[in-house]
């Protein structure tokens, strides 16, 4: 009897190990297809299908259909996965009640300008811990690189990958979402610093703060200036002021 129960055990731990590398594959992937998690884990699509159905079960996991471009041959439409907010919390998240009451209260008490000073505050304590070994990069791509190494570290889920004329900065996972939500000035500060790393204006196309997916931001593949000067009008460079 003994025996057996801790076979249970240790099938039940296995299960939970796979589940929480299937949660966190949909948190930095997402949306993707259960064969590609099941190719990346080196398991079952029948295992990932399983593990993906309790996600889904237990409201941590959704659904959408993959457009119909990548689709290949006739059938039923490839289903993608992604996590729900109740699946991201998972992994942690760096707000409460008490930090959106303490803001609110900062709103009220300072106005914008406080709530902005505060952001700001905030974003340049995480790019000074950082800031050495991104600015050191000669190119966009290895600033881009870079930077996603620097918010992975801080629980970003980040990546960077090539994309059209410039690099394209995706964050999985923010762990302030629900607070940036009512509180754009912490993505708009985000935006700022980055631009200011980077060297270049950058454009922030999508945000988890505002429903979707990914905190998606573009990097033009354009010469770094020098940090500090990112949005300043140059004649010579023929861009906007930021």
């Amino acid at each position: 009897m003994k025996n057996a129960e801790t076979h249970l055990d240790a099938v039940q731990q296995h299960d939970g190990k796979t589940r929480r590398a299937v949660a966190r594959l949909l948190l930095e992937q997402g949306p993707v297809t259960a064969a590609s998690i099941a190719e990346e884990l080196g398991i079952s699509p029948t295992a990932v299908r399983r593990h993906i159905d309790a996600l889904l079960a237990d409201g941590e996991a959704t659904t959408r259909d993959a457009p119909r471009q990548t689709q290949r041959g006739r059938g039923r439409p490839a289903k993608l996965f992604l996590l729900t907010d109740a699946g991201r919390a998972r992994f942690g998240h760096a707000y409460d009640d008490l930090a959106v009451a303490a803001i609110r209260f900062l709103a009220q008490t300072g106005g914008e300008e406080a709530v902005r000073a505060f952001a700001q505050s905030r974003v340049d304590a995480l790019v000074d811990r950082h800031r050495t070994a991104i600015v050191a990069q000669a190119t966009p791509a290895e600033r881009a690189k870079a930077l996603a190494t620097a918010l992975t570290r801080e629980g970003y889920a980040a990546s960077a990958r090539h994309v059209g004329v410039g690099e394209q900065l995706c964050q999985h996972h923010c762990p302030v979402a629900h607070v940036a939500a009512e509180f754009p000035q912490l993505c708009e500060t985000e935006t700022e610093a980055f631009a200011n790393l980077l060297g270049s204006h950058v454009q922030r196309l999508a945000t988890i703060a505002s429903g979707h997916a990914v905190c998606t931001t573009h990097i033009p593949n354009v010469q770094p200036r020098s940090p500090g000067s990112a949005g300043k009008h140059s004649p010579d460079d023929g861009g906007e002021p930021a």
